[in-house]
């Protein structure tokens, strides 16, 4: 039940912040940092019940919950965890945290409603990571998506009606395609078995035709491509990261793009080996355009947050290139950038949230000067641009620097062009930082330094970049042995595949 419970508590602490809300708005933000810090306790209950299990070799879940739901139509609520959503989970929650932190005194209408739609965005990213049942999945996928909605359309910035709008067409419209990929996999492999069930684990290997299994594919993959996003899907990110709160842009960028980077690590490549395997030229080339489109108009901005929303588009190329490498240090340096990128890009859109609120304006052009009355926060500034442009000593460099030993091993041309992208991300973090910080003081600010609270967040937010840059073996020791459960599973569905064409054409069979 622990698993449930994970995704139960920040529902009620939701409804709990929505209802609180009435009386004071201090409450709301206290019981969700509260249901948090329970959602992490469990966390922790289960690593450390489990620590010594996540590298045994054939155990595919450190923890299951598998009960009916609709017998009648098969679907379970059927929840895992293994290493990879186990880290996935740690990062949800860490930035749910940060985000309820952030918003302390940056939210004072209807305090209560935000927080509610907050943690149910966390609830339903949340389930993404664990479900494994792929109409619980679709579920949950389309449950982040109406509060999001809500917390972009209601308390963001002036432009945020239309972005709103625009996410939800975006990933409405992606979504619906998905589930018809998900009922043509349900549907098939009830003809061809007698077993109409939702559940990964016996989808895996359906025999589909190669036109069908293309068809279906391209379904899952348009959905996690508008969610990563890959070019040319991801004109909704700059209007919605930039027109969202704070704690909306953090959830955005540090969480909702990695749950399309893990619907196709756990889902698209294992139920598509073989048209993803024929895809994988593409999906690299579109993945390297991605990093180096991203870095070259994350250059052309000046609104400062819209320039740290386009640096997202070119790290999650990293990833994206990654994922279709699909060889071990390229899944583990995509897993890496994952949690490297998710809070620094955090980081970075709370610091750009903190400046907002004491200058009210976003414009480059207007700043500059901002170190000299604000060390603090230009000292922070500064780490996570290094770390964005992949400075040795911080978890990006890892991530990044496996990722392209992992591409080099299959595309020499690719992995030089991707590498120049960390050329250009070196230029657009100094230059953001020469524009915010340095250089003559035109408007006179006078800016009050970083708070307790804001140290404290930024203070953790620097631990975990560091840590994961300086010692990542803890991490790569806990991915580990579901990327290779997963390697396994699409090389296992690959010989199947070609066996079975290759006994067709001695045999004759049709």
């Amino acid at each position: 039940m622990i698993l449930l419970w994970i995704i139960i508590i920040p529902l009620l602490g939701g409804l709990l912040a929505w209802l609180s809300g009435r009386w004071s708005q201090l409450w709301p933000r206290w019981v969700s940092l509260i249901s948090l810090a329970v959602q992490m306790a469990l966390f922790l209950i289960i690593l450390t019940e489990h620590f010594g299990e996540i590298q045994i070799s054939g155990r595919p879940w450190l923890v299951q919950f598998d009960q009916p739901w609709i017998s009648k139509l098969g679907i379970h609520v059927n929840l895992a965890m293994d290493g990879l959503s186990l880290l996935l989970v740690l990062m949800t929650n860490f930035l749910g945290i940060m985000a309820v932190a952030c918003s302390w005194t940056a939210i004072k209408d209807r305090v209560g409603f935000f927080h509610f739609n907050l943690m149910w965005t966390l609830a339903g990213i949340t389930g993404v990571f664990l479900a494994i049942d792929l109409f619980l999945f679709y579920f949950f996928w389309e449950m982040m998506l109406v509060p999001l909605y809500f917390l972009i359309g209601i308390w963001g910035y002036e432009n945020r009606v239309y972005s709103a709008v625009k996410f939800f067409i975006f990933t409405q419209a992606s979504g619906l395609l998905m589930l018809v990929g998900i009922l043509g996999l349900y549907f098939i492999h009830g003809r061809n078995t007698g077993i109409y069930t939702f559940d990964y684990m016996q989808l895996l290997g359906t025999t589909l035709s190669e036109t069908t299994a293309r068809l279906f594919m391209f379904c899952f993959f348009i959905a996690f491509a508008v969610k990563l996003p890959v070019i040319p899907f991801h004109t909704w990110l700059p209007d919605a990261h930039t027109e969202a709160p704070t704690a909306g842009s953090v959830d955005l960028a540090g969480l909702v793009l990695k749950v399309g980077a893990y619907g196709m690590l756990r889902f698209l490549i294992p139920l598509f080996p073989k048209v993803a395997s024929d895809f994988s030229p593409i999906a690299m080339t579109l993945a390297v355009v991605g990093i180096l489109y991203g870095a070259i108009l994350a250059f052309g901005q000046t609104d400062l947050k819209r320039l740290v929303a386009y640096t997202s588009i070119s790290h999650m190329g990293f990833v994206f290139l990654g994922i279709f490498t699909w060889n071990t240090l390229a899944l583990q340096g995509a897993v890496m950038v994952i949690l490297a990128h998710g809070i620094s890009i955090g980081a970075l859109f709370i610091l750009v949230g903190v400046i907002h609120e004491r200058i009210h304006t976003r414009d480059m052009n207007r700043m500059g000067g901002l170190w000299a009355t604000a060390p603090r926060m230009g000292g922070v500034g500064l780490l996570f641009a290094l770390a964005s442009l992949g400075l040795p000593g911080l978890g990006n460099f890892i991530g990044e620097v496996l990722v392209l030993i992992g591409a080099y091993q299959v595309s020499i041309p690719l992995a030089v062009f991707a590498g120049i992208g960390l050329i250009t991300s070196t230029i657009y973090s100094l230059w953001m930082i020469q524009q915010t910080f340095h250089g003559p003081n035109r408007e006179g600010w006078k800016v009050s330094d970083l708070t307790g609270r804001e140290i404290a967040m930024m203070t953790a937010m620097i631990a975990v970049v560091v840590w994961l840059g300086l010692y990542p073996q803890p991490v790569l020791n806990t991915a580990r042995e579901s990327l290779n459960n997963l390697q396994q599973i699409v090389k296992k569905e690959l010989v199947a595949e070609y066996s079975e064409g290759f006994i067709s054409v001695k045999t004759g069979a049709p």
